[in-house]
């Protein structure tokens, strides 16, 4: 048994899916900061000084009353919450993402149908028909083998 774990374990594709699932949780990490530091603080301002982490509805006060002042309040109160712009960072990390692997998949898709073309090949001709019996024949030869007709140059 253990054996055979071992086995699949160091299988080509269990390999690659691990390293896929390292890379895919850093890359996450990149976009979720992007989203978070770079992206959204200038929506924000636009929008009047709105930070979208904090963007929610209030569904029950929790200990303490509120109003709160952000989400992060209202969480340490007990207070029940809809975080919708939360939510809405999440949409925006995704549409980043998906567009971001669509970009690599089709280009490596397009360099997958460049290495597949096969390079052309230059055909050198070394054989010609003979105007007599048609059969084909060496382009050097001066007289037919199977017909034995002389041949024109």
């Amino acid at each position: 048994m253990i054996q055979e774990f071992k086995t699949f374990i160091m299988r080509g594709n269990v390999l690659d899916m691990a390293v896929g699932i390292v890379m895919g949780s850093a890359f996450m990490a990149i976009i979720q900061s992007l989203v978070n530091d770079v992206i959204m603080p200038p929506i924000g301002y636009i929008l009047g000084n709105v930070n979208f982490s904090n963007l929610y509805f209030l569904v029950k006060e929790g200990s303490t009353p509120g109003p709160y002042g952000s989400l992060m309040l209202a969480k340490k109160a007990g207070a029940v919450t809809i975080n919708y712009g939360v939510f809405i960072n999440s949409i925006i990390s995704f549409l980043i993402i998906s567009t971001v692997v669509f970009f690599m998949v089709r280009a490596v898709n397009r360099l997958k149908t460049v290495a597949l073309k096969p390079a052309p090949v230059s055909v050198e001709v070394t054989t010609k028909e003979c105007p007599y019996c048609f059969s084909t024949i060496s382009i050097k030869a001066t007289k037919c083998p199977n017909c034995t007709s002389l041949l024109n140059g």
